[in-house]
């Protein structure tokens, strides 16, 4: 029986693995796709092989939806059997998406597999809260951002190498080795960390009332909008990127390595933002990064119309993607931390809410960006402006419906 239930605590290292390991889930999911996102296009939806880039929005989906539920159903049952039932449908998705037949059905699988990856993307984070506070807990999560740099990069070219050794359906067949790696490590390794006394009753009562408090309140909301505006062209672009190479500058065999080489680059804003926040500011560094990315995009846009020959209209391109999602990088922590500061009282649920609402309102405005693509880059770079600007103006409103000193 203690076999499956253990009950000493991991070691230090064993447990900052284990953790990165199930925070990665996301990351992993989306990034190893890109590849593969042409091919699927092509083989399930010859007639509108633009289709395929909708793997990754019904997945950012999925997550959405499932990150309003784990956080309180995982306060009320505990952290170890929410992360286990949320791998399951995990890995579930991942097995219809090996066998799907149609573009339907997979991207039925994909929003699958993003439900169960919202427990591990937010049950996680509760599990190292509730053992550790203060500076260990920072020293803890340090640690796992390593791995959110480190993964985007390495994660296409794991998916690359995976398509060229057999085929686009094997990179699914890897989501269901790494669940299963992840979800055995969980259940036979690491005890429950959130003891039943410490549990709180699952009320839909809280939960709407959670809900109609933060929709109703003015500076919650509107870092909610911004962060949602933050998030769409991201998805947007992740999901055209793919073709992007293939279609436009035809290289289509090394976007796994410029893709890393951009996650690297876009990695460091976190390293830049810890250094520059307590003198600055979240509110100014994530008004300064909106308006940094606008001006950037309508910069390339118009240097774009010049039509700079080869291979300066690819430089120019890797530079623009890593200045644009570097920026992007300075504004997602700030804006979840401006966002959750009036909700203290109720952070668990708030979180809960706050990550939900950004996430499923960017994939709305995410998709038909996504779907408007027609051969150039054009499209995306309108919706990244678009964006910026609506996200630019819902800062400066934040001067006046969310004046607090700290921010």
């Amino acid at each position: 029986m203690s076999r499956w239930t253990p009950t000493r605590p991991l070691r230090f290292g064993e447990f900052v693995a284990l953790m990165a390991l199930l925070s990665s889930t996301v990351a992993f999911s989306i990034d190893a796709m890109l590849p593969a996102l042409p091919t699927i296009g092509q083989e399930l939806s010859p007639a509108n092989p633009a289709r395929g880039q909708l793997i990754i929005t019904s997945f950012v989906f999925g997550l959405g939806v499932g990150t309003l539920i784990c956080g309180p159903v995982s306060d009320a049952f505990g952290r170890k059997s929410v992360l286990l039932a949320g791998l399951a449908l995990y890995l579930l998705g991942a097995v219809m998406a090996v066998w799907a037949p149609t573009i339907e059905t997979l991207l039925a699988a994909r929003f699958l597999q993003g439900l169960g990856a919202s427990a591990p993307r937010v049950v996680a984070t509760a599990m190292v809260r509730d053992l550790y506070s203060g500076r260990n807990m920072a020293r803890v999560t340090s640690f796992i951002m390593t791995v959110f740099v480190l993964v985007p990069a390495l994660a296409p070219s794991m998916g690359a190498g995976i398509i060229w050794l057999s085929n686009w359906r094997m990179v699914f067949f890897s989501f269901v080795v790494f669940g299963l790696i992840s979800g055995l490590w969980l259940m036979l390794r690491q005890p429950e960390s959130l003891p039943p006394e410490n549990r709180r009753p699952l009320h839909l009562r809280s939960l709407v009332r959670a809900l109609v408090e933060i929709v109703t309140n003015p500076a919650v909301m509107v870092y909610v909008l911004a962060l949602t505006f933050a998030f769409a062209p991201l998805f947007a672009w992740l999901s055209n990127l793919p073709m992007i190479f293939d279609d436009v500058y035809d290289r289509a065999s090394t976007f796994h390595f410029w893709f890393a080489a951009t996650a690297l680059v876009a990695g460091t804003a976190a390293i830049v933002n810890a250094k520059l926040v307590l003198k600055l500011g979240m509110k100014r560094i994530a008004t300064w990064a909106f308006a940094w990315q606008a001006t950037v995009s309508a910069l390339f846009l118009g240097l774009m119309q010049m039509g700079l020959p080869a291979p300066w209209d690819f430089a120019l391109f890797f530079a623009f993607m890593c200045t644009a999602f570097f920026s992007i990088g300075l504004t997602f922590g700030n804006l979840n931390a401006l966002a959750l500061q009036p909700l203290g009282h109720m952070a668990g649920i708030g979180a809960s809410v706050v990550m939900s609402l950004s996430t499923v309102g960017s994939v709305l405005i995410a998709v038909p960006i996504s779907l408007a693509y027609d051969g150039t880059p054009i499209p995306l770079i309108f919706g990244m402006i678009l964006c910026a600007c609506t996200a630019l103006s819902l800062m400066l409103l934040a001067r006046r419906v969310a004046q607090e000193d700290t921010a």
